[in-house]
Order: C-alpha cells, then sequence, then structure tokens
C-alpha cells in the first residue's frame, strides 16, 4: 500500500512538519465573529423549531423579509459543537478540516509523482498562503471535499474507477454545506472534456452529482441562490472577498510570488501539465484574480501542479535515501500531531492566558454589560462583526445591519460606510438608522468614536478594549 510505503521512505514525516506548523495555525488563529456566531443563530433556530429560518429575524431595518439561508447543514453542525464543547470543539473541528485537507493534496502530488521533499515544501507554501482562508464559516467544510474531488479524478484518470463514484457523495454533502457546490461541477466538466480516464463513466457520474445536489431543502432553486449572491450589487461593491485579491499582507505576497513565478517553472520543467491540468490551473486561476474568496481553490490545485513540475530536479539532485524505521517515521509525525493539542482554545489559556481566542472586535463583556441593562432604549447600530455575535448572544436586541451583506440594499452599506468612517454627513446617515443605542468597535471604528465623543447628541455609557456602547442624549454633567 502507498501509505506504508510513503511511512517507509519518510515522506510521511516530512508531510508530518507540514501537519504539525498547519495545525499550530488552525488552533491559534482566532475566531473572526463576521461569518460565524450568526451561522450559529441559524443552526440553533433550525434545530429548535424543526425547520430552517424563512424570513429575517435578526434585524429591525429588514425584519419579516424572506430569506434563505443555503448553508443550513453548516449552521446545525455550528451549533451542534458550540453546544457541545464551545469554541474549543469549534476550533478542533478547523483544526481537523485543514489536516485532511491537505493531506488529499499531498498525496495526490505524491501520487502523481512529487518527491517526498518538494511535496512537503510545496504543501508547506500552500498552508502558508492560504492560511487567510481558514475563517470558521461554512465555505471551510468544503475544503476537504474539494481536495478529495482532485483526488478522485486523478485516480479516475489513472484507470482506478470505483473511487469516482465517491463523487455524488461528495456533492450531497456539499449542496447542504455550501453554495459553492458549482466549483465541483467545474471540476467534473473540465476532466469530462479533457480527461483522459473513462468518459462514459464519468458521464454517468456526472448525472449521479447532478441529482445529488437536488437533494436539499429547495432543490433546483437553490440555483436560484447562487444566481442572487452573483448579481447583488452589495456583494459587489461593498463586500471585500467578492473583490480581487490586492497583494496587502504576507499571505498574498507569497500568493502572488507563487503565481509570478510559476510560469518560469512551467517552462523549464522537464514535467509538462496534461490538457486537464492547463484546464483547472487557467479556469481556477481566473477564479482567483476574479474574486478573493476563490483563492483557496486555484491554490490547492496549484499545490499538486508546483509539486509535480519539481520532481525531475528532485529526483536528481536529491535522490532519496531509503529510512527503514517504519515505527518511528510513523510514530514521529503522530507526535507532532499531537502535541498541538496544547494550542486549543481551554487548554492552552493554562500555560499562555494572553492567547486570543476571539478577534478584537467581538464584543465578549460589553454584551454582558448591555443584557444588565434591558431599560436602555433602542434600536441598537453595531459594527458588521459585533452584530454578528449580538445576533446569536444578545438576539433580544435585533441590529440595524450584519455581516451577510447581500440581504441588505447597497444604499444601507453606503450609510453604513459613511457612519464608521466618520464622514461628513455620518450624524445624517446615523439619523436614518433610527438608532438610539450604539455598539462601536475600538479597533474597527475609531474615527466614529472621536466624533460620537465631540457629540452633544450622544453619550458614551460603558467603554472597553473592544467595544464602546453610545446612547442618544446628552451626558448629564
Amino acid at each position: 500500500m502507498l501509505w506504508k510505503k510513503y511511512i517507509q521512505d519518510g515522506s510521511f514525516l516530512w508531510f508530518g512538519l507540514v501537519l504539525l506548523i498547519a495545525l499550530c495555525i488552525a488552533f491559534l488563529l482566532p475566531v473572526v465573529p463576521e461569518d460565524y456566531w450568526w451561522y450559529v443563530r441559524v443552526g440553533q433556530q433550525t434545530l429548535a423549531t424543526g425547520a430552517i429560518p424563512a424570513t429575517d429575524s435578526f434585524t429591525y431595518s429588514i425584519f419579516g423579509q424572506a430569506i434563505y439561508y443555503h448553508s443550513w447543514g453548516a449552521s446545525v453542525l455550528f451549533w451542534l459543537l458550540y453546544h457541545w464543547g464551545g469554541l474549543t470543539l469549534t476550533v478542533l473541528l478547523r483544526g481537523l478540516i485543514v489536516a485532511v485537507t491537505y493531506t488529499f493534496v499531498w498525496f495526490t502530488a505524491r501520487q502523481t509523482g512529487a518527491g517526498r521533499v518538494g511535496a512537503a515544501l510545496v504543501t508547506l507554501l500552500a498552508v502558508l498562503a492560504s492560511c487567510n482562508n481558514w475563517s470558521i464559516r461554512p465555505q471551510l467544510l468544503t475544503y476537504p471535499l474539494f481536495a478529495a474531488a482532485i483526488w478522485i479524478l486523478y485516480r479516475w484518470q489513472t484507470g482506478r474507477t470505483k473511487t469516482v463514484w465517491a463523487l455524488p457523495v461528495l456533492a450531497f454533502l456539499w449542496g447542504n454545506l455550501h453554495a459553492s457546490f458549482v466549483i465541483l461541477l467545474a471540476l467534473i466538466a473540465a476532466a469530462l472534456v479533457f480527461g483522459s480516464g473513462d468518459r462514459k463513466q464519468l458521464l454517468w457520474v456526472t448525472l449521479a452529482v447532478l441529482l445529488a445536489l437536488l437533494v436539499n431543502p429547495r432543490g433546483g432553486h437553490t440555483y436560484d441562490y447562487i444566481v442572487q449572491l452573483l448579481v447583488s450589487p452589495s456583494n459587489q461593491q461593498f463586500s471585500q472577498e467578492w473583490s480581487p485579491p490586492v497583494n496587502q499582507g504576507w499571505q498574498m505576497n507569497l500568493f502572488f510570488l507563487w503565481l509570478l513565478l510559476y510560469p518560469l517553472l512551467a517552462v523549464f520543467s522537464p514535467k509538462k501539465l496534461s490538457a486537464l491540468e492547463w484546464c483547472w490551473f487557467t479556469g481556477f486561476g481566473f477564479l482567483a484574480l476574479w474574486g478573493l474568496r476563490y483563492g483557496i481553490w486555484f491554490i490547492l490545485i496549484l499545490t499538486v501542479l508546483t509539486a509535480q513540475m519539481l520532481a525531475p530536479w528532485e529526483e536528481k539532485y536529491l535522490p532519496s535515501s531509503r529510512a527503514e524505521n517504519f515505527a518511528l517515521n510513523l510514530a514521529l509525525p503522530l507526535l507532532f500531531m499531537a502535541s498541538t493539542l496544547a494550542f486549543l482554545p481551554g487548554l492552552r489559556e493554562k500555560w499562555w492566558p494572553q492567547a486570543p481566542v476571539t478577534t478584537s472586535n467581538t464584543p465578549e463583556a460589553a454584551v454582558v454589560w448591555l443584557q444588565q441593562h434591558p431599560d436602555l432604549p433602542g434600536p441598537l447600530f453595531a459594527e458588521m462583526g459585533m452584530a454578528s455575535y449580538l445576533e446569536f448572544a444578545l438576539p433580544e436586541r435585533p441590529v440595524w445591519i450584519d455581516s451577510r451583506v447581500f440581504p441588505f440594499p447597497t444604499a444601507m452599506w453606503q450609510d453604513y460606510r459613511e457612519i464608521t468612517t466618520a464622514a461628513w454627513d455620518w450624524q445624517t446617515a446615523l439619523d436614518r438608522t433610527g438608532a438610539n443605542l450604539l455598539l462601536v468597535s475600538t479597533a474597527e471604528q475609531p474615527k466614529l468614536i472621536i466624533v460620537l465623543d465631540q457629540s452633544t447628541q450622544w453619550c458614551r455609557l460603558y467603554a472597553d478594549e473592544v467595544a464602546q456602547v453610545y446612547s442618544r442624549g446628552a451626558c448629564s454633567r
């Protein structure tokens, strides 16, 4: 078996070092509120009522408006994990997702000819370049499904046809976790046209995939939701992840450097890409440059392609030596992975109490204070990330806008931007929200805090390092 071979020759030992780094990052990354907490509330409501919420009950601005939560399966899972084990179990899930995803990618690279050193190092590059995509959100759950699909289609190309029937199972899971299931259809469609495997078999599998994607609460109407997301003016104008990537941050530095060097590698490497690989490279590369949210898919494919193309040089200059200590080669990577559990929230506080579990716009203390002051007049305006946390932790105080983005018209987002940046007409925009109570982020809205403190219309009632609460009306002196 290949696994035994990779353990025997030390490949798994090399990869164990990659997983050590990946799991440390996955366990240490703080939980970002924007696309986590409101999903937890959706899951909670779904199980409590026995039905997926069909109208908005999170805000006072669009209350009662019809809304569809496609990622209901992810929401239920997030709620159950939080209910059973809090953020400790939730972050553990992220680590497992990361480990499974990059294991599939590394294993695919090795099976397609990559060397043990090259496969490990390029997978490490992928981990570092893509870890900014590891927020706990429904899309995270689909990464191992995508990586597994790549592995299956490579096996299909080499005549190993049994595993290709796992694709409909992946489609069923993906279709109930996240709307990006069309990515799976793109992978399979490219294989049908450019692949070298049994196309007749893959055609039947594709039909089964299409049927599996209909097994969801809305059936074929789920595609309407995808179209809605793609054409939403609010998404296109105000959501950063729908915008083209820019070279900001060290992860994006790595990504763009990798992308710039890859054409040189493709020209000079003795290993050449197949028609299917070029199709995947150009198609997903285009998507990655079109929108920030698509970068992770391209990086996972690029990892396999890059590792393959480095293989001839590794074989020439780094010939593998036989490593026969099977037990040690297996035990060390497992020890590496087990040691990372010390970084989990709930465990690391015993030796590293300063390590943050949530980001600086998760207003845990401020929400407790608000719970103790139910008499304060609403409605409530909050920073969009804080609004997501409020929707779960303090649902009795609906917010004006939140991080879902697309349900809200562009005029509301324009007002939100002017309020957050303290534009010249910020007070007029804030008056349009009808809010009498504000929850402001110290990190995300510093300009707003300055003008609020200078205003005679707003009084600060509460402040900590994360959040500040203001009420409409002059302060009593």
